[in-house]
Order: C-alpha cells, then structure tokens, then sequence
C-alpha cells in the first residue's frame, strides 16, 4: 500500500506543469499536427485524438500519428509550423492567472516542469505575459530523461535548495502524478488536460482538486 504523504506545513516552492494545468494550447497543437500530415499525404485527426495524446513529450506525440520512417521529417514540419501557430489559439486556463498573483505576493518561488521543448515553453509563457512568475523553467530537452521520470523535479529542488518535502507539483495528468512521486514531492492534480479522471484517480496524487485555484486553500491560515 502506497504510503499517504503529508503536505507540507511551509511549502516553499509550487511547481507547476504547463499544457492542461495552467494554459490551454490543444487547438495550436491540433493546427500543427493537421499541418504536419496534410504535408505528408495523410487524413487530419481530431482535436480529442490530438488532445488525448498530449503530455509526452513532442517526438512522442508526432510518433503517434506517423510511421516511424516519417518520424524526423514529422518533426521537423510540426516544429516549423508550431513555432509560429503557437502564438494562436493560446490561452490561459481559468483560475491560473490570479493563483500565480497569489503565490507571487505570498512569496512563494514558482517553476515550470513540461515535457515540451524549452523554446515552445518559453513562448507560452512571453506571449501570455506570465513569464515573470516563474523562477525556474525546465523542460524535456534540459535533462536526460523527461515525465514520468523525476529528472526535472529534481533539477528544480537543487537550483532552487528546496527539500522535496518543502514543495508542491501541480499537473493534469497520471504522467504528473508518477514524476513528483518519484522525486518524494507532495502531488495535485487538476482534471483539466488531456488525462481522464479515472486516469488521473488511478494514479493516486496525494491531493485531487475539481478546479486548479483551490491551491490558495493550502497557503491559507
């Protein structure tokens, strides 16, 4: 039986994951995929295809839907494309914009652990001018191994001199759940990505919120 980790009573820093939990990028990245098989002769899929898809990080994402052959002209396309579509049909997802502003003046350091590419998480946060909130930023192509593999976590509570047991891991989906796990770091998770909530409930996170800003609940006296 897994053993039920306490949350932390001075939590120091909330990481966050990016796409599901605090924006909603599901359109710009069904447009690039669209994209990238018109391009390669092939029938577009739907946004809940793209959308259930999500989360793994970007060569597996493109694998999903090309043979293994096409994989690194797959890329190569959806990268183009994406670098440009991702500045639409992006938005932040309700709630996220005043917990941020919340944490901030509270004091609390924030961070970002995506498996996306750095420079796809970097626009994210620039065009929706959230950017300043976060002290530490790493992505999938920063470390050796990306979710569920605790490798990004673990980046962040060095830099940041955190204790596992002085954090948070805010994320959308079972991957989420399995990386603050293995790093010991207290797990949330929000049904609002690409994960079912069977899914997610199967993964057992510490805390299960309905709607991401009820994270104040746990900063307040």
């Amino acid at each position: 039986m897994k053993k039920k980790r306490i949350l932390p009573t001075n939590i120091k820093l909330v990481i966050f994951d990016l796409d599901g939990t605090l924006v909603d990028a599901f359109r710009a990245i069904a447009d690039s995929v669209n994209y990238m098989l018109s391009k390669l002769g092939k029938r577009p899929v739907s946004l809940r295809k793209v959308t259930r898809s999500v989360g793994w990080g970007v060569s597996t994402l493109v694998g999903e839907f090309v043979e293994k052959e096409q994989e690194a002209e797959a890329l190569r396309i959806f990268r183009e494309h994406h670098d440009v579509r991702l500045r639409r049909n992006l938005r932040i997802l309700p709630g996220a914009r005043p917990l941020l502003k919340f944490l901030k003046e509270r004091g609390v350091r924030m961070a970002i652990a995506s498996n996306r590419p750095s420079r796809f998480c970097r626009l994210i946060l620039k065009t929706l001018r959230i950017e300043q909130y976060f002290d530490f930023v790493i992505c999938g192509d920063a470390v050796r191994r990306a979710k569920p593999w605790p490798d990004m976590v673990k980046a962040i509570l060095k830099k940041a001199k955190v204790r596992p047991s002085e954090a948070i891991y805010v994320g959308d989906m079972s991957v989420d759940v399995i990386c603050a796990r293995r790093a010991r770091v207290f797990s949330i998770a929000v049904p609002t990505g690409s994960c079912t909530l069977s899914e997610i409930r199967a993964a057992k996170p510490d805390v299960f919120l309905k709607i991401l800003i009820e994270v104040k609940k746990l900063f307040e006296d």
